[in-house]
């Protein structure tokens, strides 16, 4: 359960932001964020280093620190903690010298306030603030913090809908008032001579809310280092509840088979892994991840459990990488994996001496399926792997051994559109 860093490089050169998320695993507003920074964003000028998943493993058990509150290890450590490796690790990044500035994305509770107004909105809490340890850093870029940070938090502000909302600096005093603040993060950094911030959404609010904030002030944090960027969804707590719920999906086994996990069923049967062999995956989403699960595999994502793969274990074939499909009548080759759009019908050709099975098609007497058009109407939709029986497996097997999968997606009305346009840039 190794974090990832994620690196975002525009085209021209410009200023470093290092992201972090989910250093508490308990806080899913803050790694949420860093992960849709990850896949969503487009850099044009400067870079961005993302890590959304320090603490995973956290993460994944829905824990604020299997081994502690990780936030209180960049003090003294010995050699001895579980997680001495990856604070050394983190820490090495961190006081990279292409660093510019650091963010550290946390949730907290209710609503900070300079001054007492109920136990919801006072100065204990931390929700709805910007943290920073000191006024000043003094001789480096970026150093005046306070500045920065009332100015981060006047620009968020602004675009707030609710005033109720809104967000305020938050001065710890970390050096002369808190010691327990100097085994932080961001003391780490400000210690070596790294301007450093943490922002804490409040978790009053659901998680697609935390992450619509989150997003707002990484947005004007990248605008005062002068980094540009593009997004694929809108700024909205209706858009980024859209945004965490799209394309979410994990490649089993060298690509042998991948599944669309965003609207998964809670367990799918027979699933062919490699016998003998550790299952492998891949997501392009850092908070994906499949692990053992007495007899099965359970996907998780973030802090939330999908769903159960249930294995059926075969010998590999490597010999076939890809299946021609004829879809809406386009013919095209697939690379085994390959999630095939389809509007009206699909059929699939291979050579002598495979063997397709659509999973939940049957025509009496019929054990290989190659060369039969077929309708969605014409699979039971119990066997989809989706809730809303829309995607279907098909899988290609040579004698007894697993060749590979494809999934046939009939969920949207432009999957047409989507198959033309593969179509007509091989031509």
């Amino acid at each position: 359960m190794d974090f990832d860093l994620m690196k975002r490089q525009g085209d021209v050169a410009g200023n470093t932001l290092l992201v972090i998320g989910g250093i508490q695993g308990d806080e899913p507003g803050g790694f949420n964020a860093a992960a849709l920074l990850a896949t969503r964003y487009r850099i044009d000028k400067g870079t961005l280093w993302i890590v959304p998943n320090l603490n995973f493993a956290s993460i994944i058990q829905r824990s604020r620190g299997i081994h502690g509150d990780l936030n209180r290890k960049f003090d003294f450590l010995p050699p001895a903690d579980p997680e001495y490796h990856l604070v050394k690790e983190i820490k090495e990044i961190i006081t990279n010298p292409q660093v510019d500035l650091v963010l550290n994305l946390h949730d907290g509770s209710g609503f900070y306030r300079a001054d007492y107004i109920d136990s919801q909105h006072n100065p204990k809490r931390w929700g709805q603030s910007c943290i920073i340890d000191q006024s000043l850093l003094a001789g480096v870029p970026f150093g005046a913090l306070e500045e920065i940070g009332q100015k981060v938090v006047r620009e968020t502000n602004r675009k707030l809908d609710n005033p109720a909302h809104r967000f305020s600096l938050k001065n710890t005093q970390t050096r002369a008032e808190d010691q327990v603040m100097q085994q932080t993060l961001t003391f780490f950094a400000i210690e070596n001579n790294k301007p450093a911030f943490g922002i804490e959404a409040s978790k009053n609010f659901r998680t697609n809310v935390r992450v619509y904030y989150h997003l707002q002030f990484l947005e004007a944090y990248m605008q005062e280092l002068g980094i540009s960027f593009r997004r694929d969804f809108e700024l909205s707590p209706q858009g980024v509840e859209q945004a965490l719920k799209q394309d979410i999906r994990v490649a089993l086994n060298d690509h042998k088979i991948q599944l669309d996990i965003s609207d998964i069923r809670e367990q799918l049967n027979y699933i062919p892994l490699k016998k003998g062999s550790k299952l492998e995956f891949e997501s392009d989403n850092p908070l994906v991840a499949v692990l053992p699960y007495r007899n099965k595999y359970r996907i998780h994502y973030g802090n939330n459990r999908l769903g159960f793969l249930r294995p059926q274990y075969f010998e590999y074939d490597d010999s076939l990488a890809s299946v021609l499909v004829t879809v809406d009548g386009l013919s095209k080759e697939f690379k085994m994996g390959s999630i095939v759009p389809v509007a009206e019908n699909f059929l699939v050709d291979i050579p002598d001496g495979y063997r397709v099975n659509i999973i939940g098609f049957t025509r009496k007497g019929v054990r290989n399926e190659r060369g039969f058009r077929v309708h969605k109407k014409d699979i039971m939709p119990g066997y989809s792997i989706d809730k809303g029986g829309q995607v279907f497996r098909v899988e290609v097997y040579r004698n007894d051994k697993f060749a590979g999968m494809l999934l046939m997606d009939f969920r949207a009305v432009q999957h047409r559109t989507k198959l033309l346009a593969l179509h007509q840039a091989e031509q």
